[in-house]
């Protein structure tokens, strides 16, 4: 269950890292850059804890 949580959090930072690197704030831009990767980061955990069957 927790890869699922995982998941859906990680496309959530994803999805909202993009919309803030569309901003003209250089600030609010690399913001969402370091979103986007802590994103795709849980994503790779919740396939992570997905294939060791959540013994993570």
């Amino acid at each position: 269950m927790g890869e699922l949580i995982d998941k859906a959090k990680g496309i959530g930072n994803e999805v909202a890292g993009k919309a803030k690197q569309m901003s003209k704030d250089e600030d609010t831009q690399a913001e969402g850059w370091a979103q986007e990767r802590k994103g795709e980061a849980q994503g790779l955990k919740g396939k992570v804890e997905g294939a060791l069957g959540n013994k993570v």
